[in-house]
Parts: structure tokens; C-alpha cells; sequence
């Protein structure tokens, strides 16, 4: 009767095991090296992008300081800004904000329900393809486009704005909405479901209590988005700020220029600060 010493069996395990080790070690390092070749012909990809489309896109970095005393001569027309006309332009800029605010919060109506039928994890093929093609239409198409044609429709004004930003940021949230949904943990649902709900029911207790953070803000950004875009779509008759900004640089009015700019920027990063407390204290 053999007896096998415990140091022989500690050392034949050892030498089991280090060839598993090793085998494991170099897997590794043959998945690490694909991945970095991987990453490398991305970059290389970029780069041919980027000098393939150098021409198209009219490149010309050293016009920049063709004429610089040109630039620097136009960069001082703009100071000291002019503030004589700033009630007129705080009403302008109301009206701006009008205008993103209608626009996004009819946005997020839309956008819901078409979120929800856009989700894989809810809707079937037919309901989910169609309202997902509808939704990339509207986001195809650029809010000033948008506002061209309202204006045709129902004519020069703030009504024109709202209804361009409305169907442009439906399609945007939409497909924000449907990838929170997407992304959601699938077990509330089930345990919903488990209950005999029906599928409205699912929704309402499994789904949206995960996804209503997310979309808050998502909803928030686009709100902020829209104020800059609302400024845009008044450049082509939507009424607001954008309108008044048109006309001054249009007049070569500089100094009244830089009031609208400085105005438009002061707006902006309230809304942004104040949208940063809310998310702090909502989600």
C-alpha cells in the first residue's frame, strides 16, 4: 500500500496548475492585442475621414489670420455695448423663452407615448418601426427648416417657432425616452405582471418609476437646447431675440449686438445653473 506524501501532492497540483495559469495569462494577452489593433484601426479610420473630407469641407485655418487688423478693427465695434434699448429686448427675449418653453413642453406630450411604442422591450415590430421612422423623420429635419416652412403655413411670429421646435425635439426625446426604456431593469415589470395586471399597468408601476429620472433630465437639456434654438428659428421670422439679433447685425449695429449676445448668454447660463439644482434636488 502506497501512501502519497502531501508535499508531492501540493507540487503535483502546483504543476497542474501552472499551465492553466500560463494558458490563461496568454488568452489574455492575444484578447488585449486584438482589442488594441481594433482600437488603432478606428483611429486610423477617423484620420482618413478627416483628410478625405479636409477639401469638402473648405479648410482654410490660416485665413483666420489673413487680416488680423480687419478682425481686431470689427472685434472692437462691438464694445462698449449699448444698453439703451434693453427693456425692449428683455421683452424679446420673454418671448423667447415662450417660445422654448411651448415648444418643449408639447414635445414632452408627444414624446411619451411615442417613446413608449418605440421601446423594443414593449411595443411589437408593427407599432415599433413605423413610429420610429416617423420620430427619425422629425429629427432629420433642423428646426430652422421647420420654422421656414410654418411660417409659410400659418405666417411670420412666435406660433411659427413653437411648432418647429415642437415636431424637431418630439423626435429627439422620443428616441431618448425609448432607450431609457430600453435600458430599464426588466424583474419590476415582471413582478407586475406576475400579479395578473394588464400591460398598462406594466408600464405604469414597472417601467415608468425607473425611467422617470432620466427623462426629467433628458426633458431639462432639451429645454435648454431649445432657448438657443428658439434664438435661431426668430432669425428667419419666428419672432423673439432672434429676430432683434438678425436685424442689428444686419444694420451693422455692433455695439447693440453685443447687448443681445451678452443678454442671450446671461439667460443661458441661468437657465443652465438653475437646471443643474433642479436635477440635484429631482433626481
Amino acid at each position: 500500500m502506497s501512501v502519497t506524501h502531501p508535499d508531492g501532492a501540493r507540487a503535483a497540483a502546483t504543476a497542474g496548475a501552472v499551465p492553466d495559469a500560463v494558458r490563461a495569462r496568454y488568452a489574455l494577452a492575444v484578447q488585449s492585442e486584438k482589442r488594441s489593433w481594433r482600437s488603432l484601426a478606428g483611429w486610423a479610420l477617423v484620420f482618413v475621414l478627416l483628410g478625405a473630407t479636409w477639401r469638402g469641407a473648405d479648410m482654410c485655418p490660416l485665413d483666420l489670420f489673413a487680416d488680423t487688423a480687419s478682425m481686431g478693427e470689427f472685434a472692437r465695434d462691438f464694445f462698449p455695448p449699448n444698453f439703451s434699448e434693453w427693456r425692449f429686448y428683455v421683452h424679446e427675449m420673454g418671448v423667447t423663452l415662450a417660445i422654448a418653453l411651448w415648444g418643449t413642453a408639447l414635445a414632452i406630450v408627444c414624446a411619451v407615448p411615442f417613446g413608449l411604442m418605440s421601446a423594443q422591450n414593449l411595443a411589437p415590430a408593427w407599432i415599433r418601426h413605423p413610429v420610429r421612422r416617423v420620430m427619425d423623420a422629425c429629427r432629420a429635419i433642423n428646426e430652422m427648416v421647420f420654422a421656414m416652412l410654418f411660417i409659410v403655413a400659418v405666417g411670420l411670429g412666435p406660433f411659427a417657432g413653437v411648432l418647429a421646435l415642437w415636431v424637431h425635439t418630439t423626435g429627439v426625446l422620443a428616441k431618448l425616452f425609448a432607450e431609457a426604456v430600453e435600458a430599464s431593469d426588466p424583474r419590476p415589470v415582471e413582478g407586475v405582471r406576475a400579479t395578473g395586471a394588464n400591460p398598462l399597468d406594466e408600464i405604469i408601476y414597472g417601467v415608468l418609476p425607473q425611467v422617470t429620472p432620466l427623462w426629467i433630465s433628458y426633458a431639462l437639456y432639451r429645454f435648454e437646447s431649445n432657448v438657443r434654438s428658439a434664438m435661431v428659428v426668430g432669425m428667419v421670422g419666428a419672432g423673439g431675440i432672434g429676430v432683434v439679433l438678425y436685424e442689428k447685425i444686419r444694420s451693422f449695429d455692433y455695439a447693440q449686438t453685443c447687448t443681445v449676445l451678452i443678454m442671450v448668454i446671461a439667460v443661458v447660463t441661468v437657465i443652465d445653473l438653475f437646471s443643474a439644482w433642479l436635477r440635484e434636488r429631482v433626481i
